[in-house]
């Protein structure tokens, strides 16, 4: 998951705000000395990566089935602003989008993709993952998972992959050009939830993950034409450390 140049703040426990990725910070990828076993040493504002103990992704194995509530997401059409990172393609949302858990709402301020996914499902990585990042009026963060395989050509998907950027730089708004990100989500909307973390530096735990279970599906092209982009970008999964992932019914 990524979340640049933000800020958050702790959802359980104390609730100190966390500076998330400062533009000083050491350059970090997914191979080689840069890699995800050697973040948590790169910087001390990383440090999380490596000794935290709510740390995401993970392998999704055993749950405890509750009567969760349902996420109610509330998204709206967006001109399309995409940016490639360095480290995703993200797609950056116009404020009017949002999701509700309970009594629980959350702003949808960007989505970006991991290939393969980071999060495991009994062991198995899907082809990609889409994490929709938002925030609440408190600055508490909440990351929405949506795991695709490959299959038959997604159409709402289809604006990203026709303006992937190429190379890292600054973000592009797509003139005359929209995303509903309603529609890249399946249509059954069962969820695994638990605590966790972003998945790139600087690590920072206090993180609502919750994961869809039903996988959507894309193209084998369209797959393909965003792994030439963002390459290998999965940080491996991390230990439990005696969390409870719950599922709903």
């Amino acid at each position: 998951m990524q979340f640049r140049n933000k800020a958050v703040v702790l959802m359980f426990g104390a609730m100190p705000v966390l500076a998330l990725a400062a533009s000083s910070g050491p350059h970090w990828g997914y191979e080689g000395h840069e890699g995800p076993a050697n973040w948590g040493t790169m910087h001390k504002d990383y440090a999380s990566c490596g000794l935290g103990h709510k740390q995401s992704p993970i392998n999704i194995t055993e749950t405890k089935k509750e009567k969760l509530p349902a996420i109610e997401f509330n998204y709206q059409p967006s001109a399309l602003k995409i940016v490639n990172n360095g480290h995703t393609v993200q797609v950056n949302y116009a404020d009017g989008s949002s999701i509700k858990i309970g009594k629980d709402s959350y702003k949808l301020l960007q989505f970006h993709v991991h290939t393969p996914s980071e999060e495991q499902v009994k062991g198995k990585n899907y082809d990609m993952v889409a994490h929709f990042v938002h925030k609440n009026d408190a600055g508490q963060l909440a990351v929405v998972g949506v795991l695709f395989e490959k299959g038959k050509d997604n159409a709402a998907l289809a604006p990203v992959v026709a303006r992937l950027p190429k190379t890292a730089g600054p973000e592009q708004a797509v003139a005359g050009v929209s995303i509903d990100a309603a529609k890249l989500l399946p249509a059954t909307r069962g969820y695994y939830t638990f605590e966790g973390s972003l998945t790139t530096p600087p690590c920072s735990e206090g993180v609502r993950w919750m994961v869809l279970k039903t996988p959507v599906q894309a193209s084998a092209a369209q797959l393909d034409a965003i792994k030439a982009i963002v390459h290998h970008n999965a940080r491996p999964v991390q230990a439990l450390h005696g969390r409870v992932v719950k599922e709903s019914l």
